[in-house]
């Protein structure tokens, strides 16, 4: 990639992951791409990445001037949660109400676990605050704000160093005043405290996941502003000057401003960057129906593809008591791409379970010591040290060969497993090979029974340093026609950045039955909304005749619990579009529960509204080649493990980017590139199409 002129016309993805910070920049004018790792710097992540790019920029001769945008994605918000590694935080609430958060929705996860455990809240009882105030559920206001209550409950946050703190009133969804006022009081009386207010964060309806979603924003606020403020500095001493961007669990990009303001909308910024991945690659081979599966060095990600778009949802939890129980962690009401994750990444640490089997995470070695085979005072096997034993990874070819492999501290790690099983070391190896794909393979399938999908249909597009070594015996498991996976799969999460266009959401509870609604406060909402969303983009130059809007209302049958999205119709609402939206509403039911509604009359509960600037485009780099010269990608052979032929085989091992479109070969086979290693298991048929993705099927 050569310095062509003064003009900006590169951008760079940027992903932290538990184990590797990956790194992709592109030539807008080209379509050219390159691709850099480097191991995350877990103390301070923008370490990794000033590294990383300074590291990615020489190499390819670009300068940071000459970059016009960086987009990053973080985990540090679910890190922080999960941790509890926030800042010291205060609720301030209605009186009366200060309980809520910890009663939740009184509802049991697990109505037969006697010794059930409750998510503890953020804030503990000495924190949380009545205030004297009282709004009704029409917006009217029952009982003024006591003001000098505020000031002295500010007066006393400051004394106990407090240095966050979350409102959020009964009803202030419905009618903002009191919340707003407490906000002005505490910035003359406690103004270097970061405060949060629920008719911003989440103004929608049901106080324990409002409330519970305020706090959880506020708590990692001061965390997330240091950091990318560190960040943001360490990006301007490399001379950078474009602009900055961060990805949201939505799959949309905000700038910095917006991020520091709602941070929990971040929570899923680094996955959601992999599902945007997928749905590229599975259109440029052709697939709109993909399984993204995504595994990387701490987890492994599996999200739906439909038709091109990833499944998205407006109901999160974190840092759960127990990964699988819904209810089991904390409420967040923000827009999420929907997938499922488990600790089954390269590094996640193999033990023996209380019933004699392997067990696998979710604790990780992460990047620091990292798996034994890394050689940096890792003890622990794991995944990436079974991989090795069983030959599916080459020691001298890690990374590129800029980490060379430590066969016999895998081996020796490994032991621990293999003794306590009464086996050797490498039986040890395809045993926890076999128990992480059985694990993914499940959650896959979970993932897709919950939304009505049957996975069978579907496609797995396998990318992460680790997604493509088990993409073979986890689509099989599955009983998937095949995989894909794309060229630079290991950093394809960091790709998927560029994919993301800036977007916002926005949502404002206002309820009624349809066939009583108070259409011109409906209308008003969503004009207001749409406004906010257009003003949040202006200010990051997107022209408004850009802007796309799509618009939802979230409805139930009255005396339902739960609501249903329904894409409403453009324009003015009114009574005549009653019979449409009913309509679409029970198109929807029928296909979430495959059978029809009770006959009863609807009523809205939210209004959604999103605002998007166009898809960046991206040019395809173009590659010829003769797909018949396999002998010149072929690098030689290596022995790696096949349980169907109950030991090691020697199979042929391809340069990954001497494969030209058109390069076809059969399984078993083993195809390498720098940052991650294709395993194509027996009785397959591999091709290379014209966008250089490897796509596997079964021989029938």
């Amino acid at each position: 990639m050569q310095r062509l002129s003064s003009e900006k016309s590169h951008r760079v993805g940027i992903d932290i992951g538990g184990t590797f910070t990956d790194l992709v920049l592109i030539d807008d004018a080209s379509g050219e791409r390159a691709i850099g790792k480097v191991l995350t710097t877990p103390d301070d992540p923008s370490e990794a990445v000033e590294q990383g790019l300074r590291g990615l920029l020489e190499r390819e001769d670009v300068e940071a001037s000459r970059l016009k945008t960086i987009i990053h994605g973080t985990t540090l918000v679910t890190n922080a949660l999960i941790e509890r590694r926030g800042t010291a935080t205060a609720l301030l609430t209605t009186e009366g109400f200060r309980d809520a958060v910890a009663i939740g929705t009184e509802h049991r996860y697990d109505m037969y676990d006697i010794f059930l455990e409750k998510p503890e809240p953020l804030v503990t009882r000495s924190l949380r605050y009545g205030v004297r105030e009282r709004v009704l559920d029409d917006g009217s206001v029952l009982r003024d704000l006591d003001e000098e209550q505020v000031r002295a409950i500010a007066g006393e946050l400051l004394e106990r160093g407090i240095g966050a703190v979350a409102v959020s009133f009964l009803h202030g969804f419905r009618n903002p005043v009191h919340e707003q006022r407490v906000a002005e009081i505490l910035a003359e009386e406690a103004p270097g405290v970061a405060v949060s207010l629920s008719s911003e964060v989440s103004p929608e309806i049901r106080e324990y996941e409002r409330t519970s979603t305020t706090i959880a924003n506020v708590y990692v606020r001061p965390l997330v502003e240091r950091y990318l403020q560190r960040l943001e500095e360490r990006l301007r001493r490399l001379g950078f000057d474009g602009s900055f961007y961060v990805m949201l669990s939505n799959g949309g990009t905000a700038s910095v401003e917006t991020a520091c303001r709602f941070p929990v909308r971040l929570l899923e910024s680094g996955p959601a960057a992999g599902a945007l991945a997928a749905a590229f690659y599975g259109e440029a081979a052709g697939f709109s129906e993909v399984l993204s599966f995504d595994m990387g060095g701490t987890t492994a990600k599996a999200c739906l593809i439909d038709g091109g778009e990833p499944l998205t949802s407006t109901d999160f939890e974190v840092a759960r008591v127990y990964r699988f129980k819904k209810g089991s962690g904390l409420p967040v009401k923000t827009s999420v791409i929907e997938m499922i994750e488990i600790g089954a990444g390269g590094g996640s640490i193999a033990r023996v379970g209380p019933l004699g089997l392997p067990k696998i995470g979710p604790e990780s070695a992460g990047a620091d010591p990292g798996p034994a085979c890394y050689g940096r005072g890792g003890e622990e096997p794991t995944v990436t040290d079974a991989d090795l034993l069983l030959g599916y990874l080459d020691p001298d070819f890690f990374l590129g060969g800029r980490m060379r492999l430590d066969y016999g501290a895998a081996e020796k790690a490994m032991r621990k497993i293999s003794d306590a099983l009464g086996v050797d070391p490498l039986k040890a190896a395809w045993g926890v090979h076999q128990v992480v794909d059985e694990n993914m393979a499940n959650a896959a399938r979970v993932h897709a029974a919950e939304r009505g999908k049957d996975p069978r249909k579907y496609l797995l597009l396998a990318f992460g340093g680790a997604g493509p070594v088990h993409a073979h015996r986890v689509a099989r498991a599955l009983g998937v026609p095949g995989f894909v996976a794309p060229l630079g799969a290991g950093t394809a999460s960091a790709f998927g950045f560029l994919c993301a266009p800036l977007s916002f959401d926005l949502a404002r509870s206002l309820y009624g039955r349809l066939d009583e609604l108070d259409w011109a406060a409906a209308n008003a909402a969503l004009a207001e909304m749409e406004e906010e969303g257009r003003e949040l983009l202006r200010a990051s130059g997107v022209a408004d005749e850009d802007v796309r809007v799509r618009r939802l209302g979230e409805m139930r049958y009255v005396g339902q619990g739960h609501e249903v999205g329904v894409k409403l119709p453009e324009g003015t609402l009114g009574p005549d579009d009653v019979g449409g939206i009913s309509a679409g509403y029970r198109e929807e039911y029928r296909r979430l529960y495959g059978r029809e509604g009770p006959d009863v009359p609807l009523e809205a509960i939210t209004w959604r509204v999103e605002v998007s600037a166009p898809r960046p485009e991206i040019l395809q780099e173009e590659r010829g080649g003769d797909p018949r010269a396999l002998d010149e990608a072929r690098k030689g052979k290596r022995e790696i493990y096949l349980p169907e032929k109950d030991g090691f085989a020697a199979v042929p091992v391809y340069d990954r980017y001497r494969l030209d479109p058109g390069a076809a070969f059969d399984g078993p086979a083993v195809v390498e590139e720098r940052e991650s290693t294709v395993i194509v298991g027996p009785d397959s048929r591999a091709e290379v199409d014209g966008s250089r993705n490897l796509i596997v099927r079964w021989e029938k």
